[in-house]
């Protein structure tokens, strides 16, 4: 199973989440590219320090959308949606490149990440321009979603995600932020459930309903409040348990 976390989402003196210590705990880094949040030393900075840990590097691509850090729907043409994720693609290969690394795969952020569970444009047009930067990269996402079904389509090596904080409907869709218990606090509660999850056992939705969520790796939020410990307790009860923590996708493309 793998570990991933979202890092290098500071922006100049606005400093979120604790990447050093996340560094220490997960295997895959999905790093932000600058569109929701991310300045070009923050970005460089979590690069290199991936390299050094051996965490590999996913490119975290969003909307272009700053002021509301890739959190907001925005009805973008798909052509220039295509265009603004080869761009953020292509930044981060490059400071992958100075750190002695590469890009290993992409998973959208926030909203886009949500829209393409559903939008088939928003979806065709992220994968395309994966297909087009590079086809051997790897794509992480919400299993059952649009992305996932068409990157695998378009013969992109695909691989599912679980989120270890967040709610799930009944439908295996993620519980929107502003509706209440979207996102989970409690360490030991999140580490039995993704003890679940790494089993292959079925976890509760938000209704009370039984679900069950395939996945090949597991999110934990690198800005929720108490990050680093959740993450520590979600490492610590997996591989008690004898599960292998190691990347999904651990060759630099």
């Amino acid at each position: 199973m793998d570990l991933n976390s979202d890092l290098a989402e500071g922006f100049g003196r606005w400093e979120l989440g604790d990447d050093e210590a996340l560094l220490s705990i997960v295997t895959s880094a999905n790093v932000a590219c600058g569109f929701h949040a991310g300045d070009s030393s923050v970005i460089r900075r979590a690069v290199e320090r991936s390299a050094e840990r051996g965490v590999a590097v996913g490119a975290q691509v969003s909307y272009r959308d700053l002021a509301g850090f890739g959190r907001r729907f925005i009805d973008v043409p798909p052509a220039e949606l295509t265009d603004d994720v080869i761009y953020q693609i292509g930044a981060l290969a490059g400071f992958a490149r100075v750190a002695g690394t590469g890009v290993s795969y992409v998973k959208p952020h926030g909203a886009l990440y949500n829209a393409i569970v559903q939008h088939a444009e928003q979806a065709a047009a992220v994968v395309e321009a994966v297909r087009a930067y590079d086809p051997s990269l790897a794509v992480l996402g919400l299993p059952g979603s649009q992305w996932l079904e068409q990157a695998d389509r378009a013969g992109l090596a695909i691989f599912r995600e679980a989120f270890a904080d967040r709610a799930y409907t009944p439908q295996g869709t993620l519980v929107s932020r502003r509706d209440p218990g979207a996102v989970l606090h409690d360490p030991d509660e999140i580490a039995e459930r993704c003890l679940r999850l790494a089993a292959g056992e079925p976890i509760r939705a938000v209704d009370g309903s039984e679900i069950r969520v395939e996945a090949d790796s597991i999110c934990v939020h690198g800005d929720s409040p108490g990050a680093v410990a959740i993450a520590a307790a979600v490492r610590d009860r997996l591989t008690a348990r004898g599960v292998r923590l190691e990347p999904f996708a651990p060759g630099a493309r």
